[in-house]
C-alpha cells in the first residue's frame, strides 16, 4: 500500500466519474487516478484557457464529457453512458468573489447541481460511492479563531460559503433520505472540506497563487487584499489524498465512514496572506514584489482553520508536505513551465515524489 492509504491494486480499473474534471483540482486528480490506472470519465464545463487540464493533457488519459451540472439531462445521461462505481463530484463555482458577482449561477451551479447529481446517481444502479466535495467556507464564521470541527455549524456570509453549506445539507439530506437505502444497493456517501489548496497549474482570477504567478512572471507588482487574513493553506495533493483514501474506506465499510470529514493542514500551516506572499517572492526571486490593495473589497473571513483530527483518527490521513515545502512545489512548478518545461511530466514528478516513490 502507498503512503496516505492511497492504495494502486483498490483504483487500478475502478470505473470512476469525476465532475469539474477540467478544473484545477480535478485536473490534478484525473492525473493521479491515471497513474493509479483507474477507468476514468469526467463531466464539467470546456477547459479554461489557460488552464491545466489542456497544459497537461489531461484528456489523454481519460473519457472526458463536456457539460453543465445545472443540466439534469446531461448529468444522467453521462453517468448511464459511464456506469461509474464512484463518484467524485468537485464541479462547481469555486470562487468568493464570482458568487458577488453571479449569486444566481452560484447557486445554480454549487446547489441544483449537486441535486442534479444526486438524482442521477439515484438512477444509475453501478454507483457505490458517493463523495461530495465542497469547501472550508461552508462553516459558519464567527471569527473566533478556533479550528472548525465536523460537527461546527454551517453558514456563510458570502453567495459562494452560504452555497457550499447548502450543499452540505444536500448531501445528508440524499444520503439519509434516498441513496443509502437506495432499492438494489446502497450509495456510501460522504462530503469532504478542505484547505485552501495550491499548487502549479492553477491560473483561476483572484486566487493567491495564480495572482501572485502571474505578476512575478510579466515583472511588475502583485496587488494583494487582505494580508492579515488567515487561511488553511495546503499543497493540492494533501485533500486529493484525502479523497482518495476516504472513496476506499467508504467502498469497504459504508456506514462507518459516511458523513463529514475536514482535510486541512497541520496548525501551523494556518498562515496570513502576507506570510505567505513573502515567502513566495522569495522563492521565486529577482523581480518579485507587492503591494496591499488599498481599495474597497467585498466581505471576506478574517481567519479561517480547519481541525483534521478525525481524518487523522479514522482514516490515518495526516498532511504529508508542510506549507515551505508546498510553497517551494508550487513556485518551482511555475517558473519551470515558465522556462518552457512540459505541465504533464512535472505534475507526474510531484505525484510520484508525494508518494514516496523514486522520481
Amino acid at each position: 500500500m502507498a503512503p496516505l492509504g492511497v492504495n494502486p491494486a483498490f483504483w487500478r480499473g475502478r470505473r470512476v466519474l469525476v465532475t469539474g474534471h477540467t478544473g484545477f483540482k480535478g485536473s490534478w486528480l484525473c492525473l493521479w487516478l491515471q497513474r493509479l490506472g483507474a477507468e476514468l470519465s469526467g463531466f464539467a464545463l470546456p477547459p479554461a484557457d489557460p488552464g491545466l487540464f489542456s497544459a497537461a493533457g489531461v484528456a489523454e488519459g481519460m473519457a472526458s464529457h463536456c457539460g453543465d451540472v445545472r443540466s439534469a439531462e446531461a448529468l444522467t445521461a453521462v453517468l448511464a453512458a459511464t456506469q461509474p462505481q464512484i463518484v467524485i463530484h468537485l464541479a462547481a463555482q469555486a470562487l468568493v468573489r464570482a458568487s458577488y458577482a453571479e449569486p444566481l449561477a452560484t447557486y445554480a451551479t454549487n446547489v441544483m447541481g449537486l441535486v442534479h447529481l444526486c438524482e442521477a446517481v439515484r438512477a444509475t444502479p453501478s454507483v457505490r460511492v458517493l463523495l461530495s466535495v465542497t469547501s472550508d467556507k461552508c462553516y459558519a464564521n464567527a471569527e473566533h479563531g478556533r479550528a472548525f470541527r465536523e460537527d461546527d455549524a454551517l453558514g456563510g456570509h458570502d453567495p459562494y460559503s452560504s452555497s457550499k453549506a447548502c450543499a452540505e445539507l444536500v448531501t445528508a439530506a440524499y444520503r439519509d433520505s434516498f441513496l443509502a437505502a437506495r432499492p438494489g444497493g446502497g450509495v456510501a456517501v460522504a462530503s469532504a472540506r478542505a484547505g485552501n489548496v495550491i499548487g502549479g497549474g492553477d491560473w483561476a482570477a483572484d486566487r493567491l497563487l495564480p495572482d501572485l504567478m502571474r505578476a512575478f512572471a510579466a515583472g511588475r507588482p502583485a496587488r494583494i487584499r487582505q494580508p492579515q487574513a488567515v487561511r488553511p493553506w495546503q499543497h493540492v495533493l494533501e485533500p486529493l489524498a484525502g479523497y482518495l483514501q476516504l472513496a476506499e474506506a467508504l467502498w469497504r465499510q459504508p456506514a462507518a465512514f459516511a458523513g463529514a470529514w475536514n482535510f486541512g493542514p497541520a496548525a501551523d500551516d494556518a498562515r496570513p496572506v502576507g506570510w505567505l506572499v513573502e515567502r513566495c517572492a522569495a522563492l521565486w526571486g529577482a523581480g518579485a514584489c507587492w503591494q496591499a490593495d488599498s481599495g474597497p473589497q467585498p466581505h471576506e473571513a478574517g481567519q479561517l482553520r480547519l481541525d483534521s483530527r478525525r481524518a487523522a483518527e479514522q482514516l490515518g490521513w495526516r498532511p504529508r508536505w508542510d506549507l515551505q515545502t508546498a510553497l517551494a512545489a508550487s513556485v518551482d512548478w511555475y517558473r519551470a513551465v515558465h522556462a518552457g518545461a512540459a505541465a504533464r511530466a512535472l505534475c507526474l514528478a510531484q505525484i510520484a515524489r508525494y508518494e514516496g516513490e523514486a522520481e
